[in-house]
């Protein structure tokens, strides 16, 4: 009975020593950390910095290739542009034009409607000039587009008010003009301008339409346009440069029936038209066409690149706070020597110690990552002011907060297992 009496409060001496299991564990470096709250604070610092920049950055990039996307698309879809000049890639693989540009006839128009109209669903030739407008006593730089009918549908740009002009506008050469949003605020004071004058140049228009906000796209200020039908423009704005015995433009937008068609549509109005121009060499080609398929996997192959590269680089800061995590630990575990020895002197076994200080490690990191993720989100919306919406990827949430927990375990376990090595005697003699 004696020897049963004694061995009880060994056994309850030998639990107090090793903690009731990983609960226990998670108390105990609670405590730890919670003791010395300034230091906690400041161990879990870098992985707080490095978890909110990881997820600030890739939010505000993938917004930033987002806004771009939804800007072409917005300027149309299936979309082909044939413009004249040659096309030859610059520095950094931009598109550069050279040569002649006014190589583009109504006739080449009529060639491709003649041999690809199946394929297209709308066509609008287009040319552009910068001019002075005026309204009342308010003058504003604008930059005057002549166009035919189907641009509306070839570009996207359906009026918010009145309507487009038509066929019979293009084909009598009326004086009619569809507005931006930037004309109706600051010509018009924002008052509805349908059926006022507007001065373009020495010219007197009528407005007949307005366009919505479009937003400052990067390509031109579309809010600053205003659309007249072509053969008033050339009339009247451009006194219309000619080809031979064909009327040039500067533009084609090209509307294809399918997606899927895009790039041998591309290829055949190239040919159409290198046969208008008796072109048989590519490299001699006097014109160009652009694939707005191709102009968008471009900006965003290049989009995605910079956030990989600038999340990759935010990544680096979560290493950083690593190695603080390590160096704080080691700098714990030298401190609760005693500590260490007198577990162990009561029958901690090394696996316990070990335990203890990589939960201790591990409550840090993931504590950082939970108060990064956080401040990480908040921080992306910041983007707003510059008008980037942010765009979030539950993906990345989850690579962050794992990345920043496999921080504390990897960094944490070297100091664990120093802790874990001590010898118990030689930590009780620890002054």
């Amino acid at each position: 009975m004696t020897a049963q009496t004694d061995q009880a409060p060994t056994q309850t001496r030998t639990a107090r020593a090793n903690g009731p299991g990983l609960g226990g564990a998670i108390v105990i470096a609670w405590r730890a950390i919670m003791g010395t709250p300034l230091r906690s604070s400041l161990t879990a610092l870098g992985v707080i910095i490095g978890v909110a920049a990881v997820i600030a950055l890739t939010a505000i990039g993938s917004g930033s290739s987002a806004g771009v996307t939804k800007s072409l698309e917005s300027l149309g879809t299936n979309l082909l542009t044939v413009q004249g000049g040659a096309a030859r890639s610059g520095a950094g693989g931009t598109r550069i034009r050279f040569g002649p540009r006014d190589t583009i006839t109504l006739k080449d128009i009529e060639a491709i409607e003649g041999a690809l109209g199946s394929r297209i669903t709308a066509l609008a030739p287009a040319s552009q000039t910068s001019v002075q407008a005026k309204a009342g006593a308010n003058n504003l730089q604008v930059t005057v587009v002549g166009t035919w009918p189907a641009y509306e549908s070839v570009r996207n740009s359906p009026v918010a008010s009145g309507s487009f002009f038509t066929q019979e506008d293009l084909e009598g050469r009326r004086r009619v003009a569809v507005v931006g949003y930037q004309i109706v605020t600051d010509l018009f004071d924002g008052q509805d301008p349908i059926g006022q004058k507007l001065r373009l140049g020495n010219v007197t228009f009528t407005v007949v339409g307005t366009l919505p906000d479009k937003g400052n796209s990067g390509f031109g200020n579309p809010n600053a346009q205003v659309l007249v039908p072509l053969s008033t423009y050339q009339q009247r704005l451009a006194r219309g440069s000619r080809s031979g015995t064909s009327v040039t433009v500067g533009s084609v937008y090209i509307q294809a029936a399918s997606k899927d068609d895009l790039s041998s549509l591309q290829a055949d109005i190239e040919a159409v038209i290198a046969g208008q121009h008796r072109l048989s060499d590519p490299s001699a080609y006097d014109f160009n066409v652009q694939n707005q398929a191709d102009a968008l996997a471009s900006l965003n192959s290049t989009t995605q690149t910079l956030t990989l590269l600038v999340g990759a680089i935010a990544g680096i800061s979560l290493i950083v706070g690593g190695i603080g995590i390590m160096n704080i630990m080691m700098v714990s575990v030298t401190e609760r020597t005693r500590e260490i020895g007198v577990r162990k002197a009561l029958g901690a076994k090394p696996r316990d110690i070990l335990t203890q200080f990589l939960v201790e490690a591990f409550v840090l990191s993931v504590g950082g990552g939970i108060i990064g993720l956080l401040l990480g989100v908040g921080c992306a919306y910041l983007g707003l002011l510059v008008g980037i919406t942010p765009v979030f990827s539950p993906v990345t949430l989850l690579i962050a907060f794992g990345f920043s927990a496999l921080v504390g375990i990897f960094f944490g376990y070297y100091p664990a297992s120093r802790a874990a090595r001590l010898d118990p005697v030689d930590s009780l003699r620890y002054e």
